[in-house]
């Protein structure tokens, strides 16, 4: 619950593909998986900005590689989920916990979305979701810790919001993502149309990220397992029946995994 209308969301680009997301306030920052402390700390002197808080979504190493440097630069709050070892995590959270920033005034509600690791959170402020590795845009994480069941509920929890949701995630694989999409419905227009878009924004090294629910709602096959286009597309190329929603799901995924 993004409360304050003056807030400003800008990707810092870190490692290959990660983005950092930078939210600001009234000269205050906050940094949403900082997998890399040099690119913030500059940003931070480049703008001469007040380090308020650290946000994490997930224990892997592109999202919590710079925490200990950013805290050595300035200290502050870090904000993470419960029950992972991800060192100076000073302020655990739990799904539906609400995160307050009072500098920026800001709000968050705490959503747990599993699949990707085990504790995966993601935080929801209004029309944004900063979701880690679980969404992609136009696509969704590969399933490491979780299950099928858990990524699928996850996907569930992220189709309840607002259409008018801003989806930020963790990297810039829109490309490979919407290149799948096409194999999966070849006849979607929308997700053409996405890609001809995502390829310009590409030519100028501009972000694809973040997209709107809606879009991706219409366009990613991970939010689309319950349409018919996508299930028959699974069976003519997958060459199985799947028994229920959950294997419609996993036999997706599996065969985006065989596609990189």
């Amino acid at each position: 619950m993004l409360t304050n209308n003056n807030i400003k969301v800008t990707p810092i680009k870190a490692l290959t593909d990660n983005y950092i997301w930078a939210i600001e306030s009234n000269n205050y920052l906050v940094v949403v998986d900082p997998g890399e402390a040099k690119p913030v700390i500059e940003y931070i002197k480049k703008h001469n900005l007040n380090l308020a808080a650290i946000l994490v979504t997930h224990h892997h190493y592109d999202h919590t590689g710079g925490i200990a440097e950013i805290l050595a630069f300035k200290e502050t709050k870090v904000w993470g989920p419960v029950n992972e070892s991800i060192p100076n995590i000073s302020n655990p959270v739990e799904n539906n916990d609400i995160i307050e920033i009072p500098l920026l005034d800001l709000k968050f509600q705490v959503l747990a979305i599993p699949g990707h690791t085990i504790d995966h959170i993601a935080y929801y402020g209004s029309s944004n979701l900063f979701c880690g590795d679980t969404l992609f845009t136009a696509g969704m994480g590969r399933i490491f810790e979780g299950t099928a069941e858990q990524m699928y509920n996850s996907m569930q929890i992220i189709k309840s919001l607002p259409n008018t949701t801003n989806i930020y995630c963790g990297h810039e694989y829109t490309l490979a993502n919407l290149k799948f999409a096409m194999l999966v419905e070849p006849h979607n227009l929308e997700i053409q149309k996405r890609y001809e878009e995502a390829k310009l924004l590409r030519k100028q090294n501009l972000p694809t990220v973040p997209a709107i629910l809606s879009t991706e709602l219409a366009t990613n096959p991970f939010l689309r397992t319950d349409n018919n286009t996508v299930i028959e597309s699974l069976v003519k190329n997958r060459k199985i029946i799947p028994q229920d929603k959950i294997a419609i799901f996993r036999e997706l995924r599996a065969w985006k995994d065989t596609t990189g």
